[in-house]
This record gives C-alpha cells, structure tokens and sequence, in this order.
C-alpha cells in the first residue's frame, strides 16, 4: 500500500514546479498521470526502493493568484486528514507571510510526518535568509530549489525514511473498490449489496483508518469490498471538493484490484467521474461502470444505447469496459454488477501461453504490419506476455522506433478480439530482438 504525500502551501512558492520535478524525476519515477484533473496534480514516485503517490494541492484551489485564504485553509485540512505525510513548502524570496503562519498553525497540532520546504534557495546568501522560517514553530526545515533541483534528494532521503515500507499482503480473494463522486449512490449500493443481514466475516479496518476493507460470501462469491462511502461524513468539509473525491478515490484505487465506478444516472457522466476512471485506468486496474438511478430516467428520452454511447466516447480509446444500468434502490441488476466485477478480475489475472500467442496475434501482425515509415519496414519476430500483475505484451521486431500509437492500438484490439480482456487495461511494448 503505498503512502499518500500532500504538498500544501499559499499560491506561487512552487509547489507545481516541486510536484513536477518528484515525478517526472528520470531515475525516481514510477508513473506521471497526465489527465487525471485539469491540471496534473497526481502522480507516483519512488524512491530509495519506496514508492509513494504524491499529490499537489495547489491545482485544486480555485483561481490562481486570488485564491481565497478559505479554499486554502480547506485544502490544508484536507490534505492533513488525507495524507500520510505533508510537504509544507514557503518561499524564500517573500520570507514568512500572514498565509504561512495561518498553514503553520494548523501543521503544529498534525501527529504525523511534517517537511518543510524553504524553496527558491540557490545561493549562499538565500541559505541564511531561509533561516527566519524557525520562527514558524515546526522545527528542521530542508532548503530547497525545485527550479534546478538542489536540495531535492536530501529532502525526499528525509522523506523515504517516514515511507512505510511497501508490503502489500497478498490475498487471494478479489478486492472491489467502489469508487465515484459525492452522491452517486456509492453507500446505497454498497447497502443493497450487503443486505440487512450482513454476511461479513471479517471487518478488516483497512489501509488507513480511511477504507474499511469488508470481507463478503454472498452469491456464491468471495470477495473483499473497500468502502470508500461514507467512511467519515465530515460536516466541515464541503463534499463536492474535487481535491476530497480525488484523494478517496486515489487510496481506494491504489488498493484494489476492480474499481467499481458508480455513477449517477440523472448527472450523467461528468469531468469527476472521468478523472476517476482515468485514474483506475492509470493504475491498471479493471474497471466496471455501474450506471446508478436508471430508475428515475424518462426512458422515452434517453435509451441506455445512447447513454452507453455517451460514455464510451468520453473513456476512448479504452472503450472495452462493461457498462451497466443498475439501481441501488430497486436493487435491480446488482447481482450481474458482482458478476461482471468477478469477470474482470479473472480477465485481469489472465495468462496467455506464449505458443498461442505466437500462433494467433503472430500471423495477424505479420500479414497487416505496421506502416512502413522512409521505406523501412518493420518485421515482427516474436511476442509473449510478460509476468506482471496486469496484462502486458512485448512485441520483438527489427525497428521499434517506427511503431506508432494508432498501429498499437490495433495490436491491442486485435488481443482483445481473442482473447477477453474486458474491462482490464492492456500495455503493449515493441522492443529490439
């Protein structure tokens, strides 16, 4: 399970920029989202063997430079019940300024891991300026420039040792995280599934204090459910907070094997439910989308064909995901939903023997090639899957370089053709024989 890092700070001392160099570091990085809110604020990193999801707080605030001390006083409550570890960062050039001393008071009542960050220090003369930042009352500070990096791997050596290490305990069953934003009736249908008389045999408190992962036997099923739901309603946290959903969603997703997407009928399929689904997607996680409240629908108005189109046109090019029309309240088609969960961990666990491969996708790939590029043809020798988690091919040829995306999509619908990868992200790999 890996840790939740939240850099927080006032608008412009460089959070962005810090956020950027952790993930896109050359030797460190795991896996830099692009696309999972308007600004990239998601990434993972690792470091010294350990591996952390980071979160940048700043690109949920709203407004850039007159972002209201309020949104930033809910972003640092948030990130303080959120996160496993905060980056506190403050600039050096403005020195401590009123919204520092606001974001320093709330840090010193936090039991867990604080780091502070003096940026923009690229000088001698900065490195005694930054020294004023002990009167923010949270002791040892690390100066750092996120500009050109210095100072960065003593503070993320700092960091490592906090990092839990990464012992992920390997249980058999599937785990099913039900994900999607506020109100989508995550609760309801976690509810209709459990039933009344609630067939759980454990209650395992999960990861965190935060997702309580549930043992179920119902349906002639075995599976783990984590409830991301309404775990701790907090009056004093507005809920739609998209920073809030994204960072449930993130601890949710991380620990599962099917993100369950539940997504509100009446609402349709919005930005939140995008970012989440690309998020799952990113992880490498299967994914199910239950559309939620079909019940309440004019279906003269809406049929499910055009609702389903809607949405597979928004998750493209990964359009292989089974969508289904469910309602928590009726509970109507919640034992398929289960169903269709199950499949997609089987379809994510699936091996391909490498002799079949080479005889079914081989022949295919060879006969409709990828387009030659300056009169060089690209002539693929071999393929196998890779033993990862998740389904990942690597095709063998003379000039990888000249295949492009679009002729990997086709290798990757031409797979799924033969072979059910519902619902399971496919990574396709072309490499020097």
């Amino acid at each position: 399970m890996s840790n939740i890092v939240a850099i927080v700070g006032r608008p412009n001392v460089g959070k962005s920029t810090l956020f950027n160099r952790l993930v896109q570091r050359r030797e460190a990085i795991v896996d830099s989202v692009s696309g999972v809110t308007r600004d990239r604020n998601y990434g993972k990193s690792d470091w010294n063997g350990k591996t952390f999801s980071l979160i940048d707080t700043g690109g949920y605030a709203l407004g850039s430079d007159d972002v209201f001390e309020d949104e930033i006083r809910k972003q640092v409550q948030l990130a303080i019940d959120e996160a496993d570890i905060i980056v506190f960062v403050v600039d050096v050039e403005i020195g401590i300024n009123p919204m520092d001393i606001e974001v320093a008071n709330l840090l010193r009542k936090v039991k867990k891991p604080i780091f502070m960050a003096v940026n923009k220090v690229d000088n001698a003369m900065r490195e005694t300026d930054a020294v004023e930042f002990y009167n923010l009352g949270l002791g040892e500070f690390h100066t750092i420039s996120s500009i050109n990096g210095s100072g960065t791997g003593e503070l993320l050596d700092a960091l490592a040792e906090k990092l839990d290490d990464d012992t992920e305990e390997e249980s058999e069953l599937p785990r099913f995280a039900v994900v999607g934003r506020p109100n989508a009736g995550k609760s309801s249908f976690i509810n209709a599934l459990i039933g009344e008389e609630r067939f759980v045999v454990t209650d395992i408190a999960g990861t965190t204090r935060d997702s309580i992962d549930t043992k179920y036997n119902r349906f002639g099923f075995d599976f783990n459910l984590v409830d991301t739901a309404g775990i701790r309603k907090k009056s004093k946290v507005k809920e739609d907070l998209e920073f809030y959903t994204v960072m449930r969603a993130v601890r949710a997703i991380e620990y599962c094997d099917v993100a369950v997407l539940v997504i509100d009928a009446t609402r349709g399929f919005e930005g939140q439910d995008e970012n989440i689904f690309w998020l799952a997607e990113k992880n490498k996680k299967g994914v199910v989308i239950l559309v939620n409240k079909w019940d309440l629908i004019e279906k003269e108005t809406n049929t499910m064909r055009d609702f389903e189109a809607k949405i597979r046109q928004e998750i493209a090019p990964f359009t292989d995901v089974p969508i289904l029309f469910i309602s928590a309240l009726t509970k109507q088609r919640i034992f398929k939903a289960i169903e269709t969960a199950v499949e997609v961990f089987e379809n994510r666990k699936k091996r391909i023997p490498t002799s079949k491969l080479n005889d079914t996708i081989l022949d295919i790939v060879k006969h409709n090639g990828p387009p030659a590029i300056k009169g060089k043809f690209v002539k693929v020798k071999f393929c196998m899957q890779l033993p990862t988690p998740t389904p990942q091919f690597v095709f063998f040829c003379n000039l990888p370089q000249y295949v492009k995306e679009p002729y990997k999509r086709y290798v990757e619908n031409k797979l799924r053709e033969l072979y059910d990868f519902k619902g399971v992200p496919i990574v396709i790999y072309f490499r020097q024989k």
